[in-house]
């Protein structure tokens, strides 16, 4: 027993490198169909013949497949393991933004859509929960890192789409990025972390959980995304309308929040091993509230942006350490509970776009930037249950 003890940081430290790569990788292929579609939106508009509102409701569409397979994911997760499940939605996955290029009718679009939807979402899940079982092994953060691939691996998709679709062509585009997508997940699928379900887990197969612990967290996942879909949504408006910034600088925004988010998500890990989750997730939610604030009351664009990019320094780790907490409840399949965060959290950024935009109509940007921060307030009235993703309380398996 006790040479088992000895020889097992060993083993850790030879395999485990392989697990959070191929994790890492899962996240990367996951952003970078995401990253890849946004560049294909408009050509798939104009061949549908989809008025601004009809492709509202197309990209609702592709919401409300991931809110349906997202619980479905965690289910499957419980039964057969987030590897077999990663797996098997990464491969349901590739085909689909050339099932996006080749659809000439309103229904196809729609099937395709929502599929593609369903398979990111699903994905999601599933690659989350083997991030939470890799930092179980490794008894180490890496959920922030994983996220950060996620935004890398979106960035790699857009920045590359436009000059591939204009060169390449809309199906070129799609082919290539298709046949990129493969490599990048074949190269992952032999070093999976092989997670099987625990014994105790087994009654947590199907089912939405009965107990509070992780609609609290879902619920702090909400309130985090929700500031974090009205910067990416409506944060160069606000900028170009009411800080009458060029156009130019009105872009400069969001892109702020994602540099400062993509950029404390790799370091985030790092922070997080060193002073714990709780205090982590303590300080983020103080920078983000203060960024939101600055960027609510700034007098010129510029100090707007600033605030953004503070903003984006606290919202970059919050989500991450909840889903961590979520894959780590007592007696909870960790598929289970991820897979009612990513719902909740996922459903902010798909509900409060059309919200804030209709509030903003009434009220102004400023003012609903400035309520923002009230939600975040109730995510740090919750904070103390992030200790569950430094692993307190969980079993040990």
């Amino acid at each position: 027993m006790d040479q088992n003890l000895h020889t097992a940081p060993a083993a850790r430290r030879t395999l485990v490198p392989r697990e959070r790569i191929a994790v890492s990788l899962l996240f990367l292929v996951n952003g970078f169909m995401v990253g890849c579609w946004a560049p294909k939106i408009p050509e798939f508009a104009e061949r549908l013949q989809l008025t601004k509102f009809e492709l509202g409701l197309m990209i609702l569409v592709f919401g409300i497949g991931s809110l349906i397979m997202m619980p479905l994911a965690g289910a499957q997760i419980a039964r057969y393991g987030s590897s077999r499940v990663a797996k098997v939605t990464g491969v349901l996955l590739l085909p689909s933004l050339l099932a996006l290029t080749l659809v000439q009718n309103v229904w196809t679009g729609a099937i395709a859509i929502f599929l593609f939807g369903g398979f990111i979402g699903a994905m999601d899940v599933a690659m989350n929960a083997n991030a939470v079982s890799v930092e179980r092994s490794m008894r180490r953060a890496i959920m922030s890192s994983c996220h950060a691939f996620w935004s890398l691996g979106g960035l790699i998709g857009s920045a590359l789409g436009g000059l591939l679709i204009a060169s390449w062509g809309v199906l070129g585009h799609s082919v290539l990025a298709t046949v990129l997508a493969v490599l990048v997940l074949a190269a992952a699928w032999p070093m999976v972390l092989a997670d099987h379900p625990h014994p105790s887990e087994e009654k947590a197969k199907s089912g939405l959980p009965l107990v509070p612990l992780p609609w609290l967290l879902g619920l702090m996942a909400l309130f985090c995304m929700i500031p974090e879909g009205a910067v990416l949504d409506w944060s160069a408006l606000y900028l170009r309308q009411e800080m009458s910034a060029s156009v130019a600088l009105s872009g400069f925004g969001f892109a702020a929040f994602s540099l400062t988010m993509a950029a404390m998500r790799f370091a985030g890990d790092l922070v997080r091993d060193r002073f714990g989750a709780v205090k982590t997730f303590r300080v983020c939610t103080a920078f983000a509230i203060t960024g939101m604030l600055i960027a609510a009351v700034a007098p010129s664009a510029e100090l707007a942006i600033i605030g953004f990019a503070i903003c984006g320094i606290g919202i970059s780790n919050m989500v991450p350490i909840a889903f961590s907490a979520a894959g780590n409840i007592p007696g909870l399949a960790p598929g289970i509970g991820i897979s009612v965060v990513t719902t909740m959290g996922y459903s902010g950024i798909l509900v409060a776009p059309s919200a804030i935009g209709f509030i903003a109509e009434h009220t102004g940007f400023s003012a609903v930037f400035m309520a923002l921060p009230v939600l975040l307030l109730v995510v740090l009235a919750f904070s103390g249950l992030a200790r569950y993703a430094d692993g307190s309380g969980s079993v040990s398996h």
